[in-house]
């Protein structure tokens, strides 16, 4: 795994998720969000990260969900 972050963003957790009762799951990036999953896609996401083994896997599989949303020109 250290071949993939190799400027270690993810170990600063920027990634979080929320579940509702629906198994709809909200994707944060440093508190706001960017992906809404649902359906047969989210109940996989969810067994990824149940099985994930630490926080890095998990900040990992979010970031490959959401791919790459980030352009340079987001505000801050």
């Amino acid at each position: 795994m250290s071949n993939i972050d190799k400027r270690n963003r993810l170990d600063e957790d920027p990634f979080s998720y929320r579940v509702t009762k629906s198994n709809m799951v909200f994707i944060d990036f440093n508190g706001k969000q960017v992906k809404v999953i649902k359906g047969k896609e989210a109940e996989k996401l969810l067994a990824k990260l149940n099985a994930a083994e630490g926080e890095k896997d998990v900040q990992l599989i979010l970031a490959k969900i959401t791919g790459n949303f980030k352009r340079g020109n987001e505000r801050k």
